[in-house]
């Protein structure tokens, strides 16, 4: 996309100073568990942003410092994106419904170097949004970065999961990021500057079975920042959203299941069980943001997942059942 030139050295690229840029390759993504394997992941990780190398000074399209606004920041990716901003010397505001969680994760990135500004909120209330956005901005200044990340899981057969269960959900996952973006997005637009990243997943493509809400949630979510791309050409203003596979994070902590194959202690497995790490994702993600990418597919399963539905859906979603059903019982969820 085509955005409107910025002035002269106003931006950087956003790197961690003293780390070497991402240079060629695809999206990372190994399965294995043995150290070769993890070492492969990291390689992966570091080849997984396109061709070309370090991006001069303007070609960024937000600081390398972004002044930032973070949902879901007391653990899992949050708090990894957190201390990744934190590396950058950035200013971020921090928002959860975790008070706990959310006051270690400014305490380690104020260790490392952020200048950080907490606030409980919960991003399924419009109210606390509208005090978000008033305490944000009134601390921030204007904002270089939106990262709409907070969520929640529900697994289940459509139909057997509960109404509330749903609506618990489509509060958090959905309206989540259009709240941020409602309230965040006029500032940005009007300064013709600044970025929105949304965090969604390889489910919004998969569409497995007994992962309905969380499916349609993060389907919604793709949705909204495929659109937001086409509206901000050309503002100067740019929008990314991140698609991963599975990795290490706590998603399964709060997550509320129907299903006896889909459960948190299943999804526990999982994770534990993959070499991808919240840190590698966070990085690719920031990454992403500062090339204006639209997508972030940051292990090669999803990168596949992707293309495969795209390609040819119907076959896709015929072989998609038969599939979960067998990588459940490999996992024994």
């Amino acid at each position: 996309r085509q955005h409107a030139p910025h002035e002269a050295g106003s931006q950087r690229p956003l790197h961690r100073p003293g780390v070497v840029r991402p240079r060629t390759g695809s999206c990372q993504g190994h399965t294995g568990r043995s150290s070769g394997g993890r070492a492969r992941v990291r390689r992966g990780v570091k080849k997984s942003l396109g061709r070309r190398g370090a991006l001069a000074d303007d070609a960024a399209v937000i600081p390398s410092a972004p002044s930032t606004v973070l949902t879901g920041a007391a653990s899992g990716l949050g708090r990894a994106f957190a201390l990744e901003l934190a590396a950058r010397r950035a200013r971020v505001f921090l928002t959860d419904i975790d008070e706990a969680g959310l006051a270690e994760t400014a305490r380690e990135a104020e260790r490392l170097g952020a200048t950080v500004r907490t606030a409980r909120g919960d991003v399924a209330r419009r109210e606390d949004w509208e005090r978000i956005h008033g305490e944000a901005t009134g601390w921030l200044g204007p904002v270089d970065l939106l990262i709409n990340n907070a969520g929640v899981a529900v697994g289940g057969p459509i139909g057997e999961i509960p109404l509330e269960d749903w609506e618990w959900i489509t509060r958090i996952n959905q309206w989540g990021p259009i709240y941020g973006c409602h309230y965040f997005l006029p500032a940005m637009r009007q300064r013709g500057r600044g970025h929105v990243l949304n965090v969604a997943s390889i489910a919004a493509f998969a569409c497995a079975g007994d992962m309905g809400p969380y499916n349609v949630t993060k389907a919604a979510v793709v949705a909204l920042t495929e659109t937001l791309a086409g509206e901000l050409a050309g503002t100067g203003v740019g929008a990314t959203v991140l698609c991963p596979f599975f990795f290490t994070t706590n998603i399964a902590k709060n997550a509320r299941s129907s299903s006896s194959t889909v459960t948190p202690t299943g999804l526990e497995k999982i994770m534990k069980r993959t070499p991808v790490q919240a840190a590698d994702v966070a990085r690719l993600a920031l990454e992403a943001c500062a090339r204006d990418r639209l997508y972030v597919f940051p292990h090669n399963e999803a990168k596949g997942i992707a293309a495969f539905k795209r390609l040819v859906p119907e076959i896709f979603l015929r072989r998609m059942g038969p599939f979960a059903a067998k990588s459940a019982r490999r996992v024994r969820l």
